[in-house]
């Protein structure tokens, strides 16, 4: 019977130290970033990150390839001639 506790105890040891070298960094990687961003600073800083990234767009010439803006010119017109079929 010891030696079957000291196993168990042994495996969820085990098990444990595996969760937290590998699936607990990522996890708490993960949720310290939700905090910062759910706090009020955090927020903020997101915000203005996102403003100086908008400028950066729109100071550039053209903002998608010729290619990408075809792509999405079809798709868009596809989704026209679908919501325009539903109408009727």
């Amino acid at each position: 019977m010891k030696q079957y506790i000291y196993k168990v105890i042994i495996a969820l040891l085990a098990v444990v130290l595996i969760y937290e070298f590998t699936i607990g960094k990522l996890v708490k990687k993960y949720t310290d970033k939700l905090n910062y961003i759910s706090t009020k600073e955090g927020r903020k800083e997101f915000i203005i990150s996102l403003r100086e990234e908008i400028k950066k767009g729109v100071k550039k010439d053209r903002y998608l390839s010729k290619e990408d803006a075809l792509l999405l010119n079809q798709f868009i017109n596809k989704i026209q001639k679908e919501l325009k079929e539903t109408e009727n």
